[in-house]
């Protein structure tokens, strides 16, 4: 017999570096990849190719306008249709949209994940559960130090300048008032096991009891 109930729609929210995606990989892992369709924030940065590379490193990344959200609230609706999407890929080294795209085909869970999903009405309106990963400043700031040095090529002055004039001030405009919409607060992320245990638990009760 055909499955048609409709998807489960899992949201992951939560400053940089906070933990966010281990979070996601925990749930991909342990609920089963075949079982989720996973939409990560970050693939839907607006594609800067028509500006000079100097004006794309002036944009600010960390505010909502900076992200096509209204392309993802149209895949998250795609997929609970049971219709595979074209996720964008992303190129962050030099701030522009590739001309690739990953298939993603609808499963009985959709996992979004992204800094600013909670601020966005429209999407926080298709979010069955909603999880905010809440980690310390400084364990959040190190993290993305260490991650944009290694993967994304920047240099230790680009990052805390940015850090500065970007990072921290929309976190603290968008991303911390946007925790009173979660239903749940993971404190520390990936490395709060319990925390952990009782997300999956429940994404798992869920599943069956719609099953």
């Amino acid at each position: 017999m055909k499955n048609t109930r409709e998807p489960l729609v899992i949201a992951i929210a939560g400053g940089s570096g906070s933990g966010k995606t281990t979070v996601a990989n925990s749930i991909l892992n342990r609920v089963g990849p075949l079982r989720i369709a996973y939409l990560p924030h970050d693939a839907y940065y607006r594609d800067l190719s028509h500006l000079p590379e100097v004006q794309r490193r002036e944009v600010n990344f960390d505010h909502p306008n900076s992200l096509e959200s209204d392309l993802m609230l149209q895949h998250i609706m795609q997929l609970k249709r049971r219709e595979p999407v074209d996720l964008p890929i992303y190129d962050f080294t030099i701030h522009t949209r590739t001309d690739r795209t990953l298939r993603v085909e609808p499963r009985p869970v959709i996992l979004v994940e992204g800094i600013l999903i909670f601020a966005e009405p429209e999407l926080r309106k298709v979010f069955d559960v909603k999880i905010f990963v809440d980690t310390d400043a400084d364990l959040r700031f190190i993290r993305r130090l260490q991650r944009d040095l290694i993967e994304r090529g920047r240099s230790t002055e680009n990052v805390i300048s940015q850090y500065l004039s970007t990072v921290r001030p929309m976190h603290m405009d968008f991303v911390e008032p946007s925790k009173r919409y979660a239903d749940v607060i993971i404190p520390e992320g990936g490395f709060n096991a319990v925390a952990l245990d009782m997300v999956i638990a429940r994404i798992e009760a869920l599943l069956s009891a719609e099953d």
